[in-house]
């Protein structure tokens, strides 16, 4: 896992460049995600919010978004 604190922001913008697009939003605090990849569609969630993402939290979406924390290091 980052060793950093992560904020929803700087998640959204690192699951947007793995190939990720956002499907709609709700005002300015939930934004929902998806990517279709091999006939697979994978969706998520992020709440939009400036405190950093709690560790469980974190782990659930990229879970739900099938990247690996390595992954995620690379694309930080």
């Amino acid at each position: 896992m980052p060793s950093r604190e992560i904020k929803p922001r700087t998640l959204l913008k690192a699951l947007l460049k793995a190939g990720f697009e956002i499907k709609r939003q709700r005002g300015s605090s939930h934004v929902f995600l998806e990517r279709i990849q091999n006939s697979e569609t994978r969706m998520t969630s992020i709440s939009l919010h400036n405190k950093p993402l709690p560790f469980g939290t974190l782990r659930a979406i990229l879970k739900q978004a099938g990247i690996s924390e390595d992954e995620l290091k690379e694309l930080l």
